[in-house]
């Protein structure tokens, strides 16, 4: 893709529409930023593509594009049909995110993550693993580092795994992994998608333009339908490939087994992360005896099941990143053993409803906080023991009360934060706190 001399527009202020910027500049182009938001919120952004060469344009003076570009790269944080997508596609002989661009320039085979959720556990956790086998290796995309990034940095790599979200996957045209793993599916962003329909087909175009050697990894109930060399994982029953029982990964075809107990990551949902990385293990021709170690001390991130403490025989986990009723169902659903779960936060008009029977047959108790807490409470009325709690504190405080050793507190809230934190790593860290606080007591 030769960039030189070439008009380009980068459409979106944030990391991956500088990243873009950056690289294309790199390679020879004439470079041009746009974004809609207000020229004094995004001042520091517009000081920072000024020292890379490039001029942001800023509020409504962005969606009057003046002249035609050769190529439009539009940030994932936008939807191409909005008025911005629209002005620039209308002047561009093409408009493609910044997943598609960073593909075309670089050469680097990739294993791209989606799903619902498990994206960044399980694409942290084959970067790490493959790192332990020696391979060069590292993370990027949704999971913060831009793709545009690495590629710039010129370093040779063995692989790029790539974190791809629906956005992304929305403008891609000749993006094709190597390897293309499939978490999950459930509805969310609905803010952004019509329909659940809408929504699973952004998410599907990771398999649009998959080479006959490529290899697709997903989880036995997505009944993807792919005619392509398939692996299969699930941790809920035993028609996959991979499948678990009682803290034991088992692989059908070969009859090899791995220890799932012996990890510091917790709950089935996290079984199933670690079958992946044996996938591509396997794929790879990497012995699991030679990454095992990685396997298992590696930690969850920040705030997705995180293992918080150990306090009078309880263990507490920290999932304030679920902020959805799927990624709820998956970390309850995880479990091995009785569950005290402090769930709510914001009522996005979620229905807790379907988690009736699940929160019957996992939960212990049920501990309800936030504007959510009286409508879980009369959900479940019946199905399981429901108390309010004013505060996270309160509710920490309740949760030790009501559990016994060899228990799990699971804080899994099941929707957003923002009608008491300002999101939910800080959600998370104020769960920490509140443990920590406890074990003081």
């Amino acid at each position: 893709m030769d960039l030189n001399g070439k008009r380009i527009a980068v459409l979106g202020a944030g990391g991956s529409g500088y990243a873009a910027a950056v690289l294309a500049v790199s390679l020879g182009a004439e470079v041009a930023a746009f974004d809609g938001g207000s020229a004094e919120k995004l001042a520091d952004a517009v000081e920072k593509f000024s020292r890379a060469g490039v001029v942001l344009t800023c509020g409504d003076l962005a969606l009057q594009p003046t002249g035609r570009f050769d190529l439009s790269i539009i940030s994932p944080g936008i939807d191409a049909n909005w008025p911005i997508g629209v002005a620039f596609a209308a002047v561009s002989e093409e408009l493609i995110g910044e997943i598609e661009f960073a593909y075309r320039l670089g050469s680097t085979p990739v294993i791209a993550i989606t799903g619902t959720n498990g994206k960044t556990t399980t694409t942290s956790l084959v970067t790490r693993m493959l790192q332990s086998a020696g391979l060069r290796a590292i993370s990027a995309g949704n999971i913060g580092l831009p793709y545009s990034e690495v590629v710039h940095s010129g370093e040779n790599f063995d692989w790029i795994v790539l974190e791809v979200s629906s956005f992304q996957l929305e403008t891609i045209s000749s993006f094709s992994p190597s390897v293309a793993v499939w978490m999950n599916f459930a509805p969310d962003h609905m803010d952004r998608y019509r329909t659940v329909e809408e929504y699973f087909g952004a998410k599907f175009r990771l398999f649009e333009n998959l080479v006959p050697e490529a290899l697709v990894i997903h989880k036995y109930e997505s009944h993807l339908g792919l005619k392509a060399r398939t692996v299969t994982f699930s941790a809920f029953g035993n028609e996959a490939g991979f499948s678990y029982e009682n803290g034991v990964i088992h692989h059908s075809i070969t009859g090899r087994s791995f220890s799932f107990s012996s990890c510091q990551l917790q709950g089935k949902h996290n079984a199933e992360n670690v079958m992946v990385a044996l996938a591509i293990a396997d794929h790879l021709g990497i012995a699991w005896d030679d990454v095992s170690d990685a396997i298992r001390t590696y930690e969850a991130p920040p705030h997705r099941c995180e293992k918080v403490d150990v306090i009078n025989g309880v263990l507490y986990l920290n999932d304030s990143k679920s902020t959805n009723l799927h990624s709820l169902e998956s970390a309850l659903g995880g479990q091995d053993g009785p569950v005290v779960l402090i769930v709510g936060g914001k009522d996005k008009g979620l229905n807790f409803g379907e988690l009736r029977s699940l929160a019957a047959k996992m939960a212990k108790k049920a501990i309800c906080i936030g504007e959510i807490a009286e409508t879980i409470q009369v959900a479940w009325d019946g199905a399981v023991e429901c108390e309010l709690a004013g505060t996270l504190d309160d509710a920490v405080l309740i949760a030790a009360r009501s559990s016994d050793p060899g228990e799990t507190v699971l804080f899994s809230p099941g929707t957003s934060s923002f009608d008491m934190f300002t999101g939910y790593e800080a959600r998370g860290i104020a769960f920490r706190e509140a443990v920590k606080r406890l074990r003081k007591s």
